[in-house]
């Protein structure tokens, strides 16, 4: 497959994830296939089980397909090696996961600046940048905070931010409102919204909620058992 729209960013083809417990198959993705267009805002829903979780984790790098191709920017992940794998991670993904997965030590602008310490970034810079990414998600006054003497709402600022940090083309959200109550969740949707807007963001959310997802999204990919649905 190649990607004859410079435009296209991600592309599956007959995409497929089988996990083996013992001697027992479990098809967690069957024969997925579809095309995310650079700056799209995808809402990715289904029931629990339905392979929502699966298909970002293909998508960042965190897992591989059985079968099938997934093409991000015209490289095959499934043909990376893990070195190639985990600079796809680093740079060109930013993951948000339900539970914040701060680091509880670290101060909020330490957990932002963490993927600056592993891509090589000096100290100067990596507090300058985390400082400016604290800003855009309006936590700049929280930067000396822990985890614990943060709200959800505000941890789940500090997650986008570190996702944020190196600058990648494409935000990977996993539930991100999935530990927030309805107002604070409101709250994180818009500020995704208006980081997809302002900055040119492709963003791909998994999200229980169909009708958030309906609204705010330009394309809706709703999953069961697996598989794409109308």
């Amino acid at each position: 497959m190649s990607n004859s729209n410079n435009n296209l960013i991600i592309q599956t083809q007959d995409l497929s994830k089988i996990y083996e417990k013992g001697k027992i198959k479990v098809p967690a993705l069957r024969d997925i296939t579809f095309s995310v267009t650079s700056g799209q805002y995808v809402g990715i829903v289904g029931k629990s089980g339905s392979g929502k979780s699966t298909l970002l984790n293909l998508i960042g790098g965190l897992d591989r397909p059985t079968n099938g191709q997934i093409i991000f920017k015209d490289r095959d992940l499934a043909r990376l090696d893990r070195y190639e794998l985990a600079l796809h991670r680093r740079f060109s993904v930013g993951m948000i996961f339900q539970s914040f997965n701060l680091v509880p030590s670290l101060s909020a602008l330490d957990n932002v600046i963490l993927p600056l310490i592993f891509s090589g970034t000096n100290k100067k810079k990596r507090k300058t940048r985390g400082l400016e990414i604290l800003e855009q998600v309006g936590l700049e006054h929280r930067k000396n905070h822990y985890p614990g003497e943060l709200s959800g709402g505000e941890a789940q600022r500090v997650a986008i931010a570190r996702a944020l940090v190196n600058d990648p083309c494409v935000i990977l959200a996993d539930e991100p409102t999935g530990n927030l109550d309805s107002q604070t969740s409101e709250e994180i949707v818009k500020l995704l919204v208006d980081l997809h807007k302002n900055k040119g963001l492709t963003v791909l959310m998994v999200t229980h909620d169909q009708e958030t997802a309906r609204r705010i999204s330009g394309m809706v990919i709703q999953l069961k058992d697996g598989m794409i649905v109308e």
